[in-house]
């Protein structure tokens, strides 16, 4: 008999006789009286989560399985994310649902069914990251020398934020954001991933300054510890953030997916904070050491460039010597000058008396130029008239009778006329006066009809005159004719 079960017998026989509500309450306490708070390892399968918030799925294994459910309320404390697929241990109570005759496991605590479940669910995630590229070297971006602003996502409480902020002061005091998140349970990878994307959106025009480096931080823990680093929200944003960012999750012996996504990993939170700035006493003995250098090295140029200038100056000449010698030189030609033009000047003058004292004079230079052309008049005179006397007597013996001379000259006088004769024959002028023309183009005359072109000016000689004409057409060449307007 089923415990808290009232029995009633019926008049036919000694059957207890039990109603609906009864059976199922019966069965209900029974169920939760002898199990109590129980842990179920399986394998999560027909999950679906309710606009009420509630969740509720199944638990199986190779030979059974069993309803679950999760309130709303206790959903934000599950401690991860249920899919369907993943192997969990569910810590719960076992209870009954009278209304439809079933029996359910009401759970308000989740966790992943040893490392060895976790490990290929996240090497499964890793794996496919890693093909889409959000884990290539070419996305990193490196860390800024000395930020102005760090970024900080993190747990408010702990010892990670203090870490920062320390190591920060020690080194190189810098402001700090914090964007305080979650850093486990169900709500930490939704959190951390709206922490790392709200960052990233900042412009810094605001009143919140943008951060030039971003650490996502968290302290040690056991592996589902460490999970919310392991979603795949979370990678994402951070390989998708546009500020450079450093993860330290854990201690250095842990690793998580996040770490692959970031630009630089860091083994613990306080090694981030070392990454983020340099130590500011050995910035100044760096720059202290370069000053000097540039000092050494610009002391070297000058001396050098002095040394140099100091040679250039000795192989000079001494310029006020130089200037001293030109106007001693320049003095003395100006002395030389002073005297020797007068001294020139004189002895150009005597020796123009000299030679003025052996000219003759110039009415002795006439009277001869006079006597000499006398002369040569007077025998110019006297040659003519021997050569008239010469010519008059040659003259004189040439005299021929008047009727010879007649003879000779119509002799001379036929022959003349027979060569005017032969003139005429051959006279071009005399062929023009028979009808004939002469062509000529540009001065010269026109023997063939194909040099003339349509257009061409030429002249026309006739027997009495000329005429201009100018080539219009050409006549087919049987003719060899030239039309012409005239």
């Amino acid at each position: 008999m089923i415990e808290g079960l009232a029995t009633e017998a019926s008049p036919g026989g000694n059957v207890p006789e039990y109603s609906v509500s009864e059976i199922s309450g019966a069965i209900r306490r029974t169920l939760e009286g002898t199990f109590g708070r129980v842990r179920v390892r399986g394998e999560i399968t027909e999950f679906k989560r309710y606009p009420s918030g509630h969740l509720y799925f199944s638990l199986k294994d190779e030979r059974g399985k069993i309803s679950g459910v999760v309130w709303r309320g206790s959903a934000s404390r599950l401690g991860l994310v249920p899919e369907n697929g993943l192997e969990i241990i569910a810590t719960g109570k076992i209870s009954a649902y009278g209304e439809r005759s079933s029996y359910q496991l009401v759970v308000e605590r989740m966790e992943y069914a040893g490392e060895g479940a976790l490990l290929a669910r996240i090497e499964r995630l890793r794996l496919k990251l890693a093909e889409e590229g959000v884990f290539d070297g070419e996305r990193k971006r490196p860390l800024p020398l000395l930020p102005r602003v760090i970024g900080v996502v993190t747990s408010p409480q702990g010892a990670v934020l203090h870490d920062i902020c320390t190591t920060l002061s020690r080194r190189f005091p810098r402001p700090v954001l914090v964007w305080p998140v979650a850093v486990q349970g169900e709500g930490a990878p939704a959190q951390i991933t709206a922490a790392i994307n709200g960052f990233s959106a900042l412009d810094g025009q605001g009143k919140v300054p943008r951060p030039d480096v971003l650490i996502v931080a968290r302290g040690g823990g056991s592996l589902e510890d460490l999970m919310a680093f392991n979603d795949e929200a979370v990678v994402r944003a951070a390989a998708a953030c546009s500020i450079p960012l450093i993860s330290a999750v854990g201690h250095e012996t842990d690793t998580t997916l996040i770490d692959f996504a970031s630009d630089r990993r860091a083994p613990t939170p306080t090694a981030a904070a070392e990454l983020a700035v340099p130590v500011r006493t050995e910035m100044l003995a760096e720059l202290e050491h370069r000053r000097a250098r540039a000092l050494g090295a610009l002391s070297h140029l000058l001396q050098t460039a002095r040394l140099r200038l100091h040679r250039a100056a000795a192989a000079l000449p001494d310029l006020p010597g130089l200037l001293g010698t030109a106007r001693m030189v320049l003095d003395d030609r100006g002395r030389r000058l002073d005297v020797a033009l007068p001294g020139f000047v004189q002895g150009r003058r005597v020796a123009l008396v000299a030679v003025e004292r052996h000219m003759p004079a110039v009415e002795t230079l006439l009277s001869g130029r006079r006597t000499r052309l006398a002369l040569q008049g007077s025998a110019l005179q006297t040659g003519l008239r021997h050569g008239m006397q010469r010519q008059e007597a040659r003259l004189g013996r040439a005299r021929i009778s008047p009727a010879s001379l007649a003879a000779l000259v119509r002799e001379r006088r036929t022959a003349l006329a027979g060569m005017g004769g032969q003139l005429e024959a051959v006279s071009p002028q005399a062929v023009l006066a028979r009808g004939y023309a002469l062509v000529t183009a540009g001065g010269q005359p026109v023997t063939s009809a194909r040099k003339l072109k349509v257009g061409e000016d030429v002249v026309l000689t006739f027997g009495d005159g000329q005429r201009d004409a100018v080539i219009t057409r050409k006549k087919p060449a049987k003719t060899e004719q030239t039309a012409l307007d005239i």
